[in-house]
């Protein structure tokens, strides 16, 4: 029995390529830490001899991470992963049901939130020799793999962050480590005790709170190294008053789109009336990162009415819905039916399009799910336009459609292809939205799913040439 004692990756990293490279399996080494006294024989690794093999990239990336966990078994699971990649098969880590790729996957899980919430919940306090120390208590062991960060975003302060198990220190040029601590070595408060607070209660959005995923965020262990946490209960407390203070505050503002659409509608205005209002619509802050708004499109007396969620990308740039992917396919699947889609009024529940960058750089925008303020305050136009319109069926393109003009606790998988009890029309059916479609990797489930998307169109077009329903099934909102 081999007994090895891994310092970091790196060096267990050196350890294993010479075990391997000796033919040595994972039953005949004992992987422990430094500290362990074994009662197996300290042997050295073996003598270094030539290396003849490689392993994927993201083994390397992953166990990098996982080795970072606390778990003491953590050395012996990467070298028996580093074996069977070697020795068995390279594309070891596609197996997603394997037993170990799954402990090493759940690691690398529990490594990188462990990241995260070290970079999110460490508080500075200020010394009275103009250091800033911050105590912090990780699950793993993750201080040196989040030091840098600190050292970028803090470079031009001393400071230390003080762990149980290691010790970070910059001094403006260099980044040290050194043995854990207790926290009696760290500060109790200082005089931005009273900022952190007062920053927190002000983004405190109390319509939006919710306990169960507060805590699921911000676990109750780290409370005590954070100063706004004082205040959570009093602002638990008092959430209920400021939220009903946001709704009055809302209603009273006079140039929301719910005003807007109010006077348009009892001054009998018509659609375009209501195209020009939506152009200049400062409702929520999406206005500001939207390249215009993309009002509906089609016939003023549209028999259909179709309602998405949002404008993508190339709807955001042209001024029109659904001319992206899946704006394609809808019109596809449209003419598969025998409707033209010149014959459809298209439009989405949110007039902006919300986007993010691309991880990868570059110009490229990603789609972002609108947040349901953003909806709410947005949803007067899509309503609107449906008065203005008056359809026989109007057809929601997705649970945000659904959601947003039904009810709010409905889900697409109990409520599509069923008709719908609701104030927008005398019809109303739901199915997914198509870009749902194209998502699908699965070739023949994708063409079996478009099949069952164009019944879904199928059955609302026979319901605006039958008579109404003398019953329906769904719930009012």
């Amino acid at each position: 029995m081999i007994a090895a004692h891994p310092e970091d990756f790196q060096h267990w990293r050196s350890l294993a390529r010479g075990f391997i490279a000796h033919g040595i399996s994972p039953e005949e080494v004992m992987w422990g830490s430094p500290e362990e006294e074994l009662l197996f024989s300290q042997a050295e690794s073996p003598p270094a001899k030539q290396v003849n093999f490689s392993v994927p990239r993201d083994f390397v990336t992953l166990a990098t991470r996982a080795s970072l966990h606390r778990d003491p078994s953590r050395w012996s699971l990467l070298y028996r992963l580093l074996w069977r990649l070697v020795t068995e098969s390279r594309s070891l880590l596609r197996q997603s049901t394997d037993p170990d790729v799954l402990r090493l996957k759940e690691m690398d899980g529990e490594v990188r939130r462990d990241c995260h919430k070290m970079k999110a919940f460490v508080r500075f306090r200020k010394t009275p020799d103009d250091r800033f120390v911050a105590w912090h208590e990780p699950s793993h062991l993750v201080v040196k793999a989040v030091a840098p960060f600190f050292a970028r975003r803090f470079n031009t302060m001393d400071w230390a962050i003080l762990t149980p198990d290691t010790c970070a220190y910059w001094n403006r040029s260099e980044l040290l480590f050194g043995p854990g601590l207790t926290r009696a070595h760290a500060p109790v408060a200082d005089e931005l005790e009273e900022l952190w607070k007062t920053y927190y209660a002000n983004i405190f959005n109390p319509a939006r709170v919710k306990v169960s995923a507060m805590v699921s965020e911000m676990p109750k262990k780290y409370w005590h190294t954070m100063p706004e946490t004082a205040i959570i209960a009093q602002l638990l407390e008092d959430a209920p008053r400021r939220e009903r203070e946001m709704i009055e505050a809302a209603r009273s503002e006079k140039a929301t789109p719910h005003h807007i659409t109010q006077q348009i509608l009892k001054q009998d205005g018509d659609l375009e009336q209501l195209r020009q209002a939506a152009k200049n619509c400062q409702g929520c802050e999406l206005c500001h990162t939207a390249t215009q708004t993309v009002f509906g499109s089609g016939p003023k007396r549209a028999r259909i009415v179709l309602v998405g969620e949002q404008p993508g990308d190339q709807e955001d740039l042209r001024g029109e819905p659904f001319v992206g992917p899946a704006g394609q396919l809808l019109r596809r699947c449209l003419k598969r039916v025998g409707v033209s889609p010149d014959s459809v009024y298209f439009t989405n529940v949110v007039k902006h399009f919300r986007w993010e960058p691309s991880p990868r750089g570059g110009k490229a925008r990603l789609h972002k799910r609108a947040t349901w303020r953003q909806i709410d305050i947005c949803e007067p136009w899509v309503r609107a336009e449906i008065e203005l319109i008056k359809p026989e069926v109007v057809i929601l393109l997705g649970a945000t459609a659904l959601q947003s003009l039904v009810g709010r606790e409905l889900q697409i998988g109990q409520h599509r292809g069923i008709p719908l009890s609701c104030d927008l029309a005398p019809r109303v059916v739901a199915t997914v939205h198509p870009s749902s479609l194209l998502r699908m990797r699965d070739n023949r489930q994708q063409q079996l799913e478009i099949g069952r998307f164009c019944q879904d169109l199928s059955f609302a077009l026979e319901m605006s040439h039958s008579p109404l329903h003398s019953s329906c099934s769904g719930h009012e909102r």
